[in-house]
C-alpha cells in the first residue's frame, strides 16, 4: 500500500510510479514537462489566443518566465508545497500558465468547472482546503460570491482580468507574476529549490469528479500518473510541431487538461477557442490538424450538415443521403482490411467532391485525425466521418485513471471498439463483467475518503471502472454500459441503457435519448427531439405547427417518432423493446444538470426532474 502525505489515507494502489520509461530524458514532473518543451521543442506561437485585432502568440520561453513568475508569485502569498490552489475560468492560455506555475511551485490545483452551481464551488473549496482561488472574470466572481464567506482557508483571489481585481479590491495575474519577477531576482535560487522538492509521487492536481450519481469525490492525481498518460497514451502518434489543435473541452476535465500536456510536449501549436459559439469560426481561422472533443461534437455536426440538406430537398437532400451510405460502406471495408471495389473507389471520389469536401472544411480542411473519449461514440458516427476522410480514434477512461486506459490509434482500430489498452496499463474483466485496470496512470486515491478509496480497488490493488466490457481475441477493449446504470424491469430482466440510446440516436429526428424503467413493466425513453429537423419536416408535409410546446403534442409528429423508434430499434429482445416514450421541449444539457461536463447523462436528476413525466409514461391506459 501507499500512503498520501496529504491526506494520510492507505490507498491500495500498488502501481506507484511511472512504469517504464519511453525514453530516457522523458520529464519525471509536470514543471518538467514545461522545461522539457521550452527546451527542445521551442516555438513562437506555443499559446495562441484571439484578440478582436487578430490572434496573439505567446512563446515557449515567455510560457515557462510566465510559469515561474506565477510559482514565486504563490510563494510570496505565503503557498507552500502541498497547499491547494483552485481554478475557476474558462479555457485561456492563463489556466494553463495558472497550471503550469502551480506546478513549479510544488502546490495541488483543484480546477473547478464554471457550469457547477455556487453550492457545488463552495463544497470543493471547503473539502480541499484552497488557501487560494483564480477567477477570470467579474462574472465569475459574483456568482460564487455569496458562498465565499462560508470558507474559511480561502484567503487569496486571484483574477485573470485586471479590471476585474481593481474592482473587487483583489490581486490580478500580472501583479502575482511582477511579485514572482522580483522575489526570482532576490533570490534566484528559490524557484530551482522548490521544483527540485517535487517528487513524482507527489499530488499535483485534485479534481473532483462531476459524477453521474452522489457526493463529488476529490481525484488525487500524481505527477507520474499524469506524465504517464500523456507519455505512453500519445505513444502510437506521429505527433510533430507542425501540428495544431484548437483547445475545445473544458480544461477542468482531465481529457483536456491532459491533451493540453499531450500538445505541450510534443511542440504542437495549441489555440484556444474563444467560446463554444464562436468554435466553428476558430476552426476555419486555425485550421487545426489534430482536434480533440467529445462524441455530441461529432453528432452535432452531421445533424447540421444532415438538416441543410433537408432543408435543400430535392436533388441536394438524395446526393447527401447517398455520399453518407458510400462513407460507410468504404469506411467499413477499409477498417475490416476487405477490398474495396472500383466501382466504390469511384463513387467515393465522386461523394468526396460533392459532399465529404465540404464536411472536411468545416474543421478547417487540415485535420489528420480527431480523439474523442469521455462517452459512447456512435457506430454510424465513427464510419460517416472516417469514410469522409475525418478519422475519429475512440478511446476510454476516467479521471481516476488520467485518464486514458485504451484508445484505438492510427495502428490498431477496431470499430464498436475503445481500442487496446496503452502501454504500461493493463485490464482484465472481472467475473461480473466490470472492467478493472492497473497502471502508473491510476489515481492515489479519493481525498479524505478512505472508504471510498478502498472500494474503488479490488484486493489486489486493481481499479474498479464501473463500467461492463469484454476483450476480443485481439486485444481490443469494447464498452457495453455502465455496471452503476444496468437496471432490472420488475419481471426480473437485466437492461443495459446506453446502446439502446445510442440505436434511438441514429434517427435523424432524435437529439438526445434517455432509457427509464428501473423496477417498471416495460422499457421507455425520454427523447429530445431535433427540432429543426422536425421544422423541416413539417414544412414539407404541409404541417402548420410552430414550437416546441406544439411538436411534442401533434399527432402526425407523435405517430412519426413511434415509427423511427420501431425502426432504429428492431432485433432487440422483446423485453428490451421502447413501449413507450415522451418528448422533451428542452435539450438536456451541462447547466440544467442533467449532464456531466463531459455529456455523460445524470440518471439520477433525470429521474428527479421529470419525474411526473415519467410517471404518466406507466400509467395503465
Amino acid at each position: 500500500m501507499t500512503i498520501s502525505l496529504e491526506t494520510g489515507i492507505h490507498s491500495p494502489r500498488r502501481n506507484a510510479g511511472r512504469g517504464l520509461p519511453l525514453f530516457p530524458d522523458e520529464p519525471r514532473t509536470l514543471s518538467g514537462l514545461f522545461e522539457y518543451a521550452a527546451a527542445k521543442k521551442a516555438r513562437p506561437d506555443a499559446l495562441r489566443y484571439r484578440t478582436p485585432d487578430g490572434w496573439v502568440a505567446i512563446s515557449s520561453g515567455e510560457m515557462l518566465e510566465q510559469a515561474g513568475n506565477i510559482a514565486l508569485g504563490l510563494y510570496s502569498l505565503g503557498l507552500r508545497k502541498g497547499d491547494r490552489a483552485a481554478i475557476l475560468a474558462a479555457n485561456s492560455p492563463w489556466w494553463t500558465l495558472a497550471d503550469a506555475g502551480c506546478q513549479f511551485a510544488g502546490v495541488i490545483d483543484v480546477p473547478i468547472y464554471t457550469t457547477l452551481a455556487p453550492a457545488s464551488i463552495e463544497y470543493i473549496l471547503n473539502d480541499s482546503g484552497a488557501r487560494a482561488i483564480f477567477i477570470d472574470t467579474t462574472e465569475a466572481f459574483e456568482r460564487i460570491a455569496d458562498v465565499l464567506p462560508n470558507c474559511p482557508e480561502l484567503e487569496h483571489v486571484v483574477f485573470f482580468d485586471a479590471a476585474a481585481a481593481e474592482r473587487h479590491s483583489a490581486i490580478d495575474l500580472a501583479r502575482l507574476e511582477k511579485s514572482g519577477a522580483e522575489l526570482r531576482s532576490d533570490e534566484p535560487d528559490l524557484l530551482p529549490k522548490l521544483e527540485a522538492e517535487a517528487d513524482p509521487d507527489d499530488v499535483a492536481t485534485l479534481i473532483y469528479t462531476s459524477g453521474t450519481t452522489g457526493e463529488p469525490k476529490g481525484v488525487m492525481l500524481t505527477h507520474a500518473c499524469i506524465l504517464s498518460n500523456v507519455i505512453d497514451a500519445g505513444e502510437k502518434y506521429s505527433f510533430t510541431p507542425a501540428d495544431s489543435c484548437l483547445s475545445v473541452l473544458p480544461l477542468s476535465h482531465i481529457f483536456e487538461r491532459s491533451a493540453m500536456y499531450l500538445y505541450i510536449f510534443n511542440g504542437m501549436c495549441v489555440n484556444f477557442a474563444e467560446s463554444i459559439e464562436k468554435v466553428p469560426e476558430n476552426l476555419a481561422e486555425v485550421r487545426p490538424t489534430i482536434l480533440v472533443g467529445v462524441p455530441r461534437i461529432f453528432e452535432k455536426v452531421y445533424a447540421k450538415a444532415k438538416l441543410k440538406a433537408a432543408e435543400s430537398g430535392g436533388l441536394k437532400e438524395k446526393i447527401f443521403d447517398w455520399a453518407i451510405a458510400t462513407a460507410k460502406e468504404y469506411a467499413l471495408l477499409n477498417e475490416q482490411d476487405a477490398n474495396v471495389p472500383l466501382s466504390l473507389k469511384l463513387k467515393h471520389s465522386l461523394a468526396d467532391r460533392l459532399v465529404f469536401s465540404k464536411l472536411r472544411e468545416f474543421f478547417g480542411g487540415q485535420l489528420r485525425f480527431c480523439i474523442t473519449g469521455g462517452a459512447a461514440l456512435a457506430d454510424d458516427i465513427f464510419l460517416i466521418f472516417t469514410g469522409a476522410g475525418i478519422p475519429i480514434m475512440q478511446g476510454y477512461g476516467l479521471t481516476e485513471t488520467s485518464p486514458v486506459i485504451s484508445s484505438n490509434n492510427p495502428f490498431d482500430i477496431r470499430l464498436g471498439t475503445v481500442g487496446k489498452p496503452i502501454r504500461n496499463v493493463q485490464v482484465r474483466i472481472a467475473e461480473d463483467g466490470e472492467i478493472e485496470a492497473t497502471g502508473p496512470g491510476v489515481m492515489l486515491g479519493y481525498y479524505k475518503k478512505e472508504q471510498a478509496t478502498r472500494k474503488a480497488f479490488t484486493d489486489d490493488g486493481w481499479f474498479r471502472t464501473g463500467d461492463i466490457g469484454e476483450i476480443d481475441e485481439d486485444g481490443f477493449l469494447r464498452i457495453t454500459d455502465r455496471k452503476k446504470e444496468l437496471f432490472k424491469t420488475s419481471g426480473g430482466k437485466y437492461i443495459a441503457p446506453s446502446p439502446i440510446e445510442q440505436m434511438l440516436k441514429s434517427s435523424k429526428f432524435v437529439s438526445q435519448a434517455v432509457l427509464v424503467g428501473n423496477e417498471r413493466k416495460f422499457a421507455a425513453a425520454l427523447i429530445v427531439p431535433n427540432f429543426d429537423m422536425l421544422v423541416s419536416y413539417a414544412k414539407h408535409k404541409g404541417l402548420e405547427i410552430s414550437g416546441p410546446e406544439a411538436f411534442v403534442s401533434h399527432p402526425r409528429i407523435l405517430d412519426l417518432f413511434e415509427r423511427q423508434i420501431a425502426a432504429a430499434t428492431e432485433g432487440l429482445a422483446r423485453f428490451e423493446t421502447v413501449k413507450r416514450f415522451a418528448l422533451l421541449t428542452e435539450e438536456l444539457t451541462v447547466e440544467g444538470g442533467e449532464m456531466t461536463p463531459t455529456l455523460k447523462v445524470k440518471r439520477r436528476v433525470i429521474d428527479e426532474k421529470y419525474a411526473e413525466i415519467i410517471e404518466k409514461l406507466y400509467e395503465e391506459d
